[in-house]
């Protein structure tokens, strides 16, 4: 069994941080590092006018750290904040041990969670574009400051190469990731030829995604309440009751501060939501957060061009809540397009699939045709953006169940069932 790693968290407020933001943060930062399989002995706390260049923190705190670090026998510090490779630099110097940034943090979860050779790919590129800057006298120190949370994925040997192999080495990794991104782009074209919607599941780390893909999908799908649990992109077709369908796409959990080495790296992962007809923004109403989570997630999406889409917003683990008022309370968040559900228990479940149907095809209605096979040409007929769910051959006709739009039927008026044809 590998010995956890003993870690300090540190976080500096400034006078533009609030109480409440600061304990939100070094909460959420306890729980990276223990996703990361750190042990936590101990958080350090620094009111400060203003960040030191040097260290980001005061000098007093730095010693305080490096006493903290002999008595609890820390091998780690973690600050929630991103540090800067001089500040990095010193910081090591002065505590003589491994010190990283809420960013490094991430990124190491993220090393150990891809398993697709795209995510691993975006993974090792995020880092190698992150530790590039500070890889100055890095050789030196990684003897000193060993393996462990912070210095999974590219691995000692690939940061003592040189600079110039590491650029070297990024540039093939990404032509790696334009030929993945060649790949789904024909994807996602092939998929709007087809008029079949596309859903997006989107949301803070940990507010149920997994689980409500489990849910609709009918699948087991890993799912954890350690953060990110989810990371490479899972596409899946959901039915309705009638035979319509869409497909329902999972993406990794968003997070505040999420490192811009990320956003950038996986911009051909999180392009699915982009291309999405609807995304579905997954909240844990339970969290007294939830609020500022939800800011989080939509700043993200923004910085993804898309807020144009149509969005639902899903309040789940409602289970948990010990009282209906306790849920009434909630609806602050509520807006015309949101539902209560429980992913675990499946409660609202299919609210939630009458939202999407009433979104994704609320140009479209379901029609019977029963077509004579002496005008079997109108079957090849039908706009490109109609969906023909089902197909049936008779003796001399042909049965089928679309879904279209009201105005392209003209054509079709006379072969229009009244009642429900029999499948």
């Amino acid at each position: 069994m590998i010995k956890k790693e003993k870690a300090i968290l540190v976080h500096l407020t400034t006078q533009k941080t609030s109480s409440s933001e600061t304990k939100e943060s070094m909460k959420e930062l306890k729980k990276l590092a223990q996703t990361a399989g750190a042990h936590v002995v101990q958080k350090i706390f620094q009111n400060r006018p203003s960040v030191s260049p040097k260290f980001y923190i005061g000098e007093g705190k730095v010693s305080e750290i490096i006493q903290l670090k002999e008595e609890l026998q820390a091998n780690l510090i973690i600050f929630d904040h991103n540090l800067s490779p001089i500040q990095q630099r010193s910081l090591e110097d002065e505590i003589q041990g491994k010190v990283i940034d809420r960013t490094q943090l991430i990124l190491d979860i993220f090393a150990q969670r891809a398993r697709s050779k795209e995510g691993k790919l975006q993974v090792e590129l995020a880092q190698l574009n992150y530790l590039l800057p500070r890889l100055l006298g890095k050789g030196k120190a990684l003897s000193r400051l060993g393996g462990g949370i912070g210095t999974r994925g590219p691995g000692e040997k690939k940061l003592e190469e040189d600079r110039r192999r590491i650029q070297e080495k990024i540039s093939k990794i990404k032509t790696d990731i334009s030929k993945i991104q060649k790949r789904r782009a024909e994807q996602r074209k092939s998929r709007q030829k087809s008029p079949v919607p596309v859903v997006s599941l989107v949301g803070y780390t940990n507010a149920g995604k997994s689980t409500l893909f489990n849910s609709l999908s009918k699948e087991n799908m890993y799912t954890s309440t350690r953060l990110f649990a989810t990371l490479d992109p899972i596409l899946r077709r959901i039915t309705f009751s009638d035979g319509a369908f869409f497909f329902l796409s999972d993406t990794v959990g968003f997070i505040k501060k999420l490192p811009i080495e990320l956003i950038s790296a996986f911009k051909a992962t999180l392009e699915e939501v982009k291309e999405s007809d609807c995304i579905l923004h997954v909240v844990d109403v339970t969290s007294d957060h939830a609020d500022r989570q939800i800011h989080a997630v939509e700043n993200v999406l923004s910085e993804l061009g898309a807020t144009d889409i149509p969005l639902i917003k899903v309040f789940n683990k409602i289970d948990l809540l010990p009282n209906k008022e306790e849920l009434l309370e909630k609806t602050q968040y509520s807006s015309n397009h949101s539902v209560y559900i429980s992913a675990k228990t499946k409660d609202g479940i299919q609210d939630l699939k009458d939202q999407v149907r009433s979104i994704i095809y609320k140009d479209l209605n379901l029609y019977h045709l029963r077509i004579p096979k002496t005008k079997k040409g109108l079957i090849h007929s039908f706009p490109n953006w109609s969906i023909v769910l089902k197909r049936r051959e008779n003796h001399d006709s042909y049965d089928l169940k679309v879904m279209a739009d009201p105005k392209s039927m003209i054509n079709f008026l006379p072969y229009i069932q009244r009642g429900e044809v029999n499948w």
